[in-house]
């Protein structure tokens, strides 16, 4: 195990992935100069600036041109800097990319990874602070992943660029510099399975991302409180790991689902719905979300706080739903 911050364990992941494969390469804004975060510093002078190239500030010529460069046989990795800024890039990703393997009876395959760094980083204000994995999960055709820690990260990473599928790949900006373990020799790790990072057998918290921290410690405090809170990673947002799920609220009967994204319409909505109804005629379960409120995120740093999910609000959360 080597010790390493997330933006560490995805440029890793890349460059082993670049060293195993020359079919994969890299296309955004500044990716040759080491991108926005770092994720791609000093790549460009051990793979050139063939294989990292940096492009003009436009979106949807980026993601069009990974498409076209996938059709022909490569595997691109595309930069989008922030999950906001693949909105100018929508058609493309959505209406062609998402599309591409069906429309053609698998002739063509669209094999690339759109990188998008997501969630709230101090003072970036609403045009760059969103978490939007329920769109991109609501896309047919789409893969989408949301690591919480620098392992999976670079786990997920390396199976992202080996899938044949597009995969919507979302970084927590907010976690860049969180650091972990992270296995020397990193494999893939499979689409749709979640990790178990805590377990407990009274209560289950299935969560990702960003939330992953605030759901541990909560958690945590919760344990001090004769509550056994399970904590599911479900790590891919889809495929997700139904099986997982459902197996653990059997047992527990409650489930609360944790996200960083806006709670109406967001992803812990399907979670919910889907075990109410694989579920549904066994005896009674208690089910609930927690996710932020439905305002665009402020610039000011006392009312970031005030919308964020912390730990706080999931142990307020857990006490609700273990009240019984």
């Amino acid at each position: 195990m080597t010790r390493m911050s997330f933006v560490e364990a995805g440029h890793t992941a890349l460059a082993e992935e670049m060293r195993r494969d020359p079919a994969v390469w890299v296309l955004g804004e500044d990716v040759a100069h080491g991108g926005l975060y770092g994720q791609y510093k000093g790549l460009a002078k051990e793979f050139g600036t063939q294989r990292l190239i940096s492009t003009p500030i436009s979106e949807a010529t980026i993601m069009g041109a990974g498409l076209g460069a996938a059709l022909v046989g490569t595997r691109p990795v595309i930069e989008m800097r922030m999950t906001d800024f693949a909105l100018c890039a929508i058609d493309e990703l959505v209406n062609q990319i998402a599309k591409v393997r069906y429309m053609f009876g698998g002739q063509a395959r669209a094999s690339l990874v759109v990188r998008m760094p997501h969630g709230m980083v101090r003072n970036s204000a609403a045009q760059h602070s969103q978490c939007l994995e329920a769109w991109f999960a609501h896309v047919p055709g789409l893969v989408v992943v949301a690591p919480g820690t620098p392992a999976d990260a670079a786990g997920l990473l390396k199976a992202a660029i080996r899938s044949d599928d597009p995969v919507v790949f979302l970084e927590p900006k907010a976690l860049w510099q969180q650091e972990g373990e992270v296995p020397e020799d990193t494999e893939p790790i499979p689409f749709g399975t979640a990790r178990i990072a805590r377990e407990g057998g009274e209560t289950t918290l299935v969560t990702w991302s960003t939330a992953l921290g605030p759901a541990l410690q909560a958690a945590e405090e919760a344990a001090a409180e004769g509550m056994a809170v399970e904590v599911l990673d479900l790590r891919s947002i889809w495929p997700w790991d139904v099986e997982a799920v459902v197996e653990s609220v059997r047992r527990t009967r409650r489930l609360l689902v944790v996200h960083e994204a806006v709670t109406t319409g967001g992803f812990g909505a399907e979670v919910l719905a889907t075990v109410a109804e694989r579920l549904a005629g066994e005896s009674a379960l208690r089910l609930r979300r927690l996710g932020a409120p439905r305002v665009p995120v402020p610039f000011s740093p006392r009312l970031e706080d005030a919308i964020r999910v912390d730990a706080p609000d999931v142990l307020d959360a857990l006490r609700t739903l273990c009240a019984d």
